[in-house]
């Protein structure tokens, strides 16, 4: 597969210390000529977004006054239509509607949750199904979704890791990059591209205490270096909107954060597409403190440069007194109106604002479904075997247990608002396909994830008794992970952990599978478990992506996108972290400190007495089938100078008996830094394959702009100095080599 290495300067951000004013975007002359043309009124209806379904009177009224922009949540390409005549033959101006919808990871093919496409380190395969998506979700109408989501997320409480890419900004800049480019294909006025929404910008998943809606508190190095650059990256794609978060930054609501909008987003990045706030985010100012009233409201959120109002209503009812007051300029809202406008414009509304009923919804396509089967293989992520897979040829009788082996509608994941839960495949049904229905013993006893139901764990082991292998499906139901679905312990729920413990008991082999939507607690698990296949809820094809995977047809290739801890206590945990004065060094945990033991007897370096330093599976880590073995890494010059580069290199060999796939990945350490740096940074990786004893050298480019940060003086440098470089297979494993970057 091509390496993936994004040019540093177009994922990292210049230096901040100047001021930048707001960006003036040129018009199109169709938008020009609208501009002078509309009426106040008809400028502000282009700044409101309804949700509604069906042909309501109120909705066709509304149109008729001109006092809707966008439509959520309309999927019936006829309806869509009729909608769409009335904007377009019953105003004055004809100005078409942009429907929109949250299609996140799938429209009707469910693709896996997008932290689940992380891991699969694979951009093209993102990239095609964010295409495949827009294919299905522009034959109904949709022709705008509410996707990538880029935030950093690096606390597991938070429900919403399962819609980003994990915890690092390189690997979520690539994916959302990528996910932009599949969205939006070559040219948004085609019919089936469909415009990308970066969201939710920004800092929405460092959330305080990792709960939905919280704030958010930090500096603004953080901010520029760690939660900026994968929206830097959206923009620089050509993403046609932003999202303005929930969340406020340090006291400053998103939707009216001009600082943020106007001095960065559009100023420094000069970026110049619409902006939408969250649902009702404008109006959540007021709960928030900041805002009056929903006048208030609009008037912060018109200022900051938020160019439409989802689902609140302030901008209709206020604006135009807002004008009238001298408190919004004109100039203010034809900027508004006329991002929106050109919005339309770019996607061809104007010329062909109609569904084509010949190719409506086109769903389920044979292209489709083959990405969705390999994107959910290449999710999954082999923590541990111990022999156990893959299974033998005839592997004699298998029993399937746990709650997520046959869950149709739970194996798709959240944000599946579409779903047609018919046509997803379950692993229980995939094995009985391949194994034969006599051969697959149906050892369910939990009913759902939360199920504690006590007696169904009898039912199970009964079941279970005759196999020669057990297959447990753990995980969580989809609605346990998402937006608002926020938790403090990250162990399997319900009664779980009891089931497992009691099938382990009958002394066979348990092979787990885990389909969940975020980072988890499974270290009881790990001790117990001979294998663990980890995967974020798959979608439609989960169950033959699984029967692929446990009958050794394709070779696990996932690595993770996040860190799983061995405590849920340990959140927010990432591999990123700075160092500390006392690194973790003897550790000795709670049982083992003898009764009486002095205060200074555990070593008093950084650990937890009861999880230990660092994850229990670290960043970027995928086991497989075979195995690599990693040569020592190689620079073609131990001295980098200021306006060089120098290259990388590392031989990776298959020392295994079968094909597989692995995932070098560069790291490096500013050693010595006027602040401090991160113990690693990713900077860049490669997905290859290699036969049985064959060797490949992965080569990687490094310069200056690698290695920048934002010094206290937001000023954006590399300082010189010597720094640590390695190529390896995750962020916790592999020898440095080191160089020197020079003045």
């Amino acid at each position: 597969m091509k390496s993936t290495r994004i040019i540093a300067s177009s994922l990292l951000l210049a230096t901040g210390v100047a001021i930048f004013p707001a960006a003036v975007s040129a018009w199109s002359p169709r938008v020009e000529k609208l501009l002078k043309e509309m009426t106040v009124e008809e400028k502000i209806g282009q700044l409101n977004q309804r949700s509604g379904y069906g042909y309501a009177p109120d909705m066709v009224g509304m149109i008729k006054g001109g006092q809707i922009g966008s439509l959520l949540n309309e999927v019936d390409p006829a309806t869509v239509n009729r909608l769409q005549k009335v904007a377009v033959d019953s105003t004055r101006m004809g100005v078409p509607i942009l429907f929109a919808r949250d299609v996140i990871h799938g429209f009707k093919t469910i693709y896996p949750l997008p932290i689940g496409q992380a891991a699969t380190w694979n951009p093209e395969l993102v990239k095609l199904a964010a295409r495949l998506t827009a294919g299905e979700a522009t034959s109904t109408g949709i022709r705008w979704t509410f996707s990538p989501m880029v935030d950093i997320a690096r606390d597991a409480r938070w429900g919403r890791v399962a819609e980003g890419y994990g915890e690092d900004p390189y690997l979520t800049s690539v994916m959302g990059r990528v996910t932009v480019e599949g969205y939006q294909g070559d040219d948004l006025s085609k019919p089936d591209a469909m415009a990308a929404c970066v969201k939710h910008f920004v800092g929405y998943g460092a959330s305080e205490s990792g709960k939905d809606y919280m704030n958010v508190w930090m500096p603004e190095n953080l901010l520029r270096d760690v939660y900026l650059p994968s929206f830097k990256a959206g923009a620089d794609a050509g993403a046609a909107t932003f999202m303005a978060a929930f969340n406020d930054i340090n006291g400053v609501p998103m939707s009216g954060n001009d600082w943020l909008i106007k001095e960065i987003l559009r100023g420094e990045w000069g970026w110049d597409g619409m902006i939408v706030s969250d649902w009702n985010s404008i109006g959540q100012m007021i709960n928030q403190g900041y805002a009056a009233d929903h006048k208030d409201a609009a008037r912060l959120g018109a200022n900051a440069g938020v160019d439409m109002d989802m689902e609140n209503y302030a901008y209709l009812p206020h604006l135009k007194s807002l004008i009238d007051e001298g408190k919004v300029s004109m100039s203010t809202l034809d900027s508004l109106a006329g991002r929106v406008l050109e919005l339309k414009e770019r996607l061809g509304l104007f010329d062909n604002p109609y569904v084509d009923m010949k190719n409506a919804n086109r769903f389920f396509s044979k292209e489709s479904l083959a990405a969705a089967r390999q994107a959910a293989v290449e999710s999954a992520v082999l923590l541990k075997n111990d022999g156990v897979l893959p299974l033998a040829k005839k592997p004699g009788r298998i029993a399937v247990s746990g709650p997520m082996a046959d869950a149709m509608h739970d194996q798709n994941g959240t944000w599946v608002f579409d779903l047609d839960k018919s046509k997803t495949v379950t692993p229980l049904v995939s094995l009985r396909e391949r194994y034969g229905k006599k051969n697959v013993i149906d050892a369910r006893g939990l009913e759902y994830s939360r199920d504690k139901n006590q007696d169904n764990i009898d039912r199970a082991v009964k079941a279970a008794k005759d196999a020669d292998v057990i297959l447990y499906f753990a995980g969580e139901e989809a609605v346990l992970s998402g937006e608002a679905h926020c938790r403090t312990d990250l162990t399997l729920p319900g009664a779980q952990a009891q089931e497992i413990e009691a099938l382990k008991a009958l002394g066979k082999p348990v092979a787990l599978v885990i389909m969940t939507g975020r980072p988890m607690e499974i270290t009881a698990q790990n001790k117990l478990a001979d294998a663990i296949l980890y995967m974020f809820h798959p979608g439609t094809m989960g169950g033959p992506a699984i029967v692929d995977l446990v009958s050794g047809d394709v070779n696990p290739s996932g690595h993770l996108p996040v860190s799983l801890p061995v405590a849920s206590g340990q959140m927010p945990l990432y591999y990123g972290r700075m160092a500390s004065g006392r690194p973790a060094e003897g550790i000795q945990l709670i049982d083992d400190i003898p009764l009486e033991a002095g205060q200074t007897s555990t070593g008093c370096t950084s650990f937890y007495l009861d999880a230990g330093d660092g994850p229990l599976y670290p960043f970027g880590y995928g086991g497989s089938y075979t195995t690599f073995s990693y040569g020592d890494v190689t620079l073609d010059s131990d001295r980098l100078a200021a306006d060089g580069k120098i290259t990388a290199s590392c031989t990776v060999t298959n020392t295994g008996t079968v094909e597989g796939s692995t995932v070098p990945q560069l790291y490096t350490h500013d050693k010595l830094a006027s602040l401090i740096r991160p113990l690693r940074e990713l900077k860049g990786f490669e997905k290859i394959s290699l036969k049985p004893g064959e060797s490949r050298t992965v080569s990687f480019s490094i310069t200056p702009e690698d290695l920048k940060f934002h010094n206290r003086k937001m000023e954006y440098v590399a300082e010189p100095g010597e720094f640590e470089l390695w190529i390896t297979s995750d962020a916790q494993s592999g020898k440095p080599v080191t160089f020197t970057l020079d003045k």
